[in-house]
């Protein structure tokens, strides 16, 4: 093994998986473990323990501890690490890519361009000795000078989702260390073997023992940190219900939090939209990740004479896509985390006829040749789909689409703003004037126009509005800056004749 490497594959991912506490790999004490299967194979290849809450207590007081010098190094020294993470992160990142396949399910290729979007939030976190920058204003009053400093929180917590191991630790980890906290990371403990590999990279920094550490476990390693004292912010990403206790038990414990919820995110296909184009685009987002991201367009509203063609097409382009293990050339969609998962997807299509929706695509009992174990949902088209139905409220995480129809644009931004999420809403038009229309009066964080996918760059806060979001300020960027420091304000005089005394 070369230094800044990964253990070899085939040595370390049939093995127990570790803790990373105090600079060091520890072996869980805990009795309990639950298997990591490949979705796309159904392959045990590793164990995930599940750390007791005395294990949470080592890593918060060493974090504690750390923390102490931590928040006294430069941030220009601080940057200096993840300078070298980012190479890191660029030299291993097929490997990790590989992995991310390996335990989720995706693309290969979706994987690459969740770990670049990892790699930017890096990049921008390396701007912190500008972005953490105060005020000042000189002459407050005569001889009276006010400024703002930014200062680091102390312990703060991480817990990622199974849908993107590799990125979603990154909107915060980076932000983090810069400003000078120490961090906690408790990946999902269907997808723990991503950040097992990222922490490999990390155990070559050379950063001080306590400053970033990987704790794995379930729902009472979570509960463990949310009720930790030394723990002062959580950052979350996950499902509506989890996201709201968690918020709901951080604030009860006097922790900020931030927490990303679900979604059940609409599109609007205007008549002048290009046909051809939006369906390439909304398949591609409807269909990739084989639908299991929070921004998937799970709703497609078409509104006047968009009806037809657009169903159309995109009956023909869900019939289409190539469904497969996410490692081999060609795929379009992997499989979906788990074999649970799908038969949760499928009955919930089951729901949809059962309140009148016809199944134009039918995605259910189809096996993938060679993979016949895996747990694979082939996309699906829900056509006439009533909109105060359960389903067209229900976030399903997997590759099914909805469609609805309206007859004017100001009913379709009705239909768009009568629901409980507000994660992301899109529109396909040819019209600046309803292009503006829409993101003016629709009700979400995050608006795409012409966009099947509208995620923020990591220069700017992954927004979410309602049910989607529970919080103040969001992942990546100046969000970031601020949800992990604390503004200090210092009012100071200095006058003449005091120093003439010296």
């Amino acid at each position: 093994q070369q230094r800044g490497q990964p253990r070899n594959r085939k040595s370390s991912m049939t093995q127990r998986l570790l803790n990373y506490v105090n600079g060091q790999w520890t072996e869980s004490k805990a009795t309990e473990c639950l298997p990591i299967i490949n979705p796309g194979t159904a392959e045990h290849f590793a164990d995930v323990p599940l750390s007791s809450a005395q294990e949470v207590d080592t890593a918060a007081k060493a974090a504690a501890v750390a923390f102490r010098e931590w928040r006294r190094v430069p941030a220009p020294d601080r940057i200096q690490y993840l300078f070298k993470l980012k190479q890191l992160l660029e030299e291993n990142l097929d490997f990790l890519a590989r992995t991310c396949t390996e335990e989720c399910g995706k693309t290969f290729n979706e994987s690459k361009g969740e770990l670049r979007r990892a790699i930017e939030n890096v990049e921008v976190a390396c701007g912190i000795p500008m972005l953490m920058q105060g005020r000042n204003n000189e002459d407050i009053a005569r001889g009276i000078d006010e400024h703002m400093f930014r200062q680091p929180l102390g312990v703060t917590a991480m817990i990622a989702p199974f849908n993107f191991p590799g990125m979603i630790p990154f909107w915060f980890l980076p932000y983090a260390l810069a400003t000078g906290n120490c961090m906690i990371v408790k990946p999902s403990e269907k997808c723990p073997v991503t950040q097992q590999r990222v922490f490999e990279l990390i155990d070559h920094l050379g950063l001080p023992p306590g400053v970033l550490q990987l704790v794995n476990g379930a729902r009472d390693t979570v509960e463990a940190i949310l009720d930790h004292p030394v723990v002062r912010a959580v950052s979350m990403v996950g499902s509506t219900p989890a996201a709201r206790a968690i918020y709901a038990r951080s604030a009860a414990n006097g922790k900020r939090a931030q927490c990303q919820g679900g979604a059940k995110n609409p599109v609007l296909i205007m008549p002048d939209a290009d046909m051809e184009t939006a369906t390439r685009i909304l398949a591609d987002s409807a269909y990739g990740c084989a639908g299991q991201r929070c921004l998937a367009l799970s709703v497609g509203i078409t509104v006047g004479e968009a009806k037809e063609p657009f169903r159309k097409r995109f009956s023909e382009a869900t019939q289409a896509r190539k469904v497969g293990y996410g490692l081999e050339e060609g795929v379009e969609t992997g499989a979906v985390i788990s074999a649970e998962s799908k038969a949760r997807i499928e009955k919930l299509i089951g729901v949809a006829e059962a309140e009148g929706a016809s199944v134009s695509v039918d995605g259910r009992g189809q096996k993938v040749p060679g993979y016949e174990q895996g747990s694979y949902m082939f996309p699906t088209l829900l056509d006439h789909v009533p909109p105060q139905g359960e389903i067209a409220k229900t976030e399903i995480f997997g590759p099914v689409f909805s469609l609805m129809h309206v007859d004017t644009l100001e009913e379709g931004i009705a239909m768009v703003n009568d629901r409980a999420f507000g994660n992301m809403a899109c529109i396909f038009t040819a019209s600046g004037a309803a292009a503006r229309q829409f993101r003016t009066e629709t009700h979400a964080g995050n608006i795409g126009v012409n966009i099947g996918v509208a995620a923020p760059m990591a220069f700017f806060p992954f927004s979410g509005w309602a049910d989607s979001f529970f919080g103040d300020l969001h992942g990546q960027a100046e969000h970031a800056v601020e949800f992990f420091t604390e503004t200090k304000i210092v009012v100071e005089r200095w006058p003449k004749e005091w120093s003439r005394k010296f």
